[in-house]
């Protein structure tokens, strides 16, 4: 099994981590692969580890996984992709978060990639790599400058495998930023090629797992968990991957009278929460404060139907 790293040549801030993280020893370079599998990419290897770089956009690169086991015959076991991270504070920022987009529906537009309702899996490695990354930023100077975060679950590509998204932002100013780039790479470093200690890889030992449900895009509730109590993270839905509204012949008293996606929402992305953590317990963690009241009852009664145990504060055991 290997895992894949994948960087476009079109975003300084995916090329600058992958170029950094090429320059750290133990390199070759990977097997000739057809324009028709792969279009045209260029692959190196270093154990396990294949990094990827094409120059499309990094989320227009659906299943991935699939195409390099039909290319190469080696079987996936996770992506991870490098990015551009932006957002209207402008603020300097490293991120991770899982994805996917699973309140639209089939006949909406796809903003940024993906499969109108679909979650991937999310990877085993955000929780344990945020709290990496937070010490590498402090230990390399970037924080305060640099907020260290997670985001909410959110865009493409498609993929099959435990993915996620490792993120530089939030303008041109920081995406080119040399030492934001070492930054990654020495988190891709020790989470992956370090001898004895790679990092985030998920055993299986009936450990708990935060599924995030509601507040903002940045979930600073559950990222609160997940720092304090060093939390396993499955995927994180924001308001916005949760729309709700009352139906007409309903008073939203019952999560039945509750129209929208979000309904689909949970459902899927527990389900893909399940898959990528086996064995592991799944525990919702609700931010109340993000919703009415009418809301906050209508998804405490969904998550009961589907046997989904609730915590609205601490769900406590370390991940590493």
């Amino acid at each position: 099994m290997v895992v894949l790293v994948v960087a476009t040549a079109s975003d300084p801030a995916s090329i600058g981590p992958a170029a950094a993280f090429l320059a750290m020893p133990g390199w070759s370079p990977g097997p000739p692969i057809p324009v028709s599998d792969l279009g045209g990419m260029d692959s190196f290897i270093n154990g396990d580890v294949r990094l990827l770089k094409h120059e499309r956009s990094i989320i227009a690169e659906d299943d991935l996984d699939l195409r390099w086991q039909a290319a190469t015959g080696e079987d996936v076991s996770e992506v991870i992709f490098l990015s551009k991270h932006t957002a209207a504070s402008n603020r300097p920022a490293l991120t991770v978060h899982p994805i996917g987009v699973p309140h639209l529906r089939e006949d909406e537009t796809l903003p940024q990639g993906g499969r109108p309702g679909w979650v991937a899996l999310p990877n085993p490695r955000i929780g344990p790599w945020l709290r990496l990354m937070q010490k590498i930023a402090v230990d390399q100077g970037l924080v305060p400058e640099f907020e260290i975060t997670l985001e909410a679950t959110h865009h493409g590509p498609v993929t099959n495998t435990p993915t996620m998204f490792v993120e530089i932002g939030s303008t041109e100013e920081y995406w080119g930023r040399q030492d934001a780039a070492q930054a990654i790479a020495l988190l891709l470093w020790k989470g992956l090629l370090e001898e004895g200690k790679t990092v985030g890889t998920w055993q299986g030992n009936g450990e708990k797992v935060l599924l995030g449900i509601g507040g903002g895009h940045y979930a600073p509730r559950h990222m609160d968990i997940v720092i304090k109590d060093g939390v396993w993270v499955g995927h994180l839905l924001s308001g916005y991957s949760l729309p709700m509204e009352v139906l007409p012949e309903g008073t939203g008293k019952s999560f039945s009278e509750v129209g929208g996606m979000w309904k689909h929402s949970i459902k899927v992305s527990y389900d893909a929460t399940k898959a990528a953590f086996p064995g592991g317990e799944v525990i919702a963690h609700l931010d109340q404060k993000s919703f009415k009241g009418w809301q906050k009852t209508a998804i405490m009664s969904y998550l009961q139907k589907l046997n989904i145990r609730i915590e609205s504060r601490s769900c406590k055991h370390t991940a590493v």
